[in-house]
């Protein structure tokens, strides 16, 4: 797929750094109950850290209890990318940012009392942070 966004694998790993490139790049995952976007409650817009795409606003995002940020529905369905995964064994969602393709993380259907039922568990070296201005 092509993407609004692209670079060299070599351009991506020197702008986003050793952690974020394995993360967003790579597909990795941070450990749980690491990351610094986890406890944020500010209102604001979470973006893509590869690309700055908007991706989910402070007010979809729920304690989850799963260690990682989750959001119960993105900014736009167009914003994201869903793809089956099926590594480590098992039958998953990944969730990609549409504009460049970074791995964010992925989502399940069990985001019971949300709205929509379901749990964006994102990594929060996949996001950057931007509060809304006061």
């Amino acid at each position: 797929m092509a993407y609004e966004v692209e670079k060299t694998e070599e351009q991506w790993r020197e702008e986003l750094g050793e952690e974020r490139y394995r993360v967003l790049r790579q597909a990795g995952t941070e450990r749980a109950w690491t990351g610094e976007l986890l406890d944020e409650s500010r209102a604001g817009l979470y973006t893509c850290a590869a690309c700055n795409a908007e991706l989910f606003k402070s007010g979809t995002k729920f304690d989850s209890g799963c260690g990682w940020p989750s959001f119960y529905d993105s900014v736009d369905p167009d914003a994201v990318q869903l793809i089956e995964d099926t590594s480590l064994g098992m039958v998953r969602t990944e969730v990609r940012c549409a504009n460049c393709g970074s791995h964010l993380g992925h989502v399940f259907d069990d985001g019971f009392g949300t709205p929509t039922g379901q749990r964006y568990c994102m990594n929060s070296l996949s996001l950057g942070f931007q509060p809304e201005s006061e």
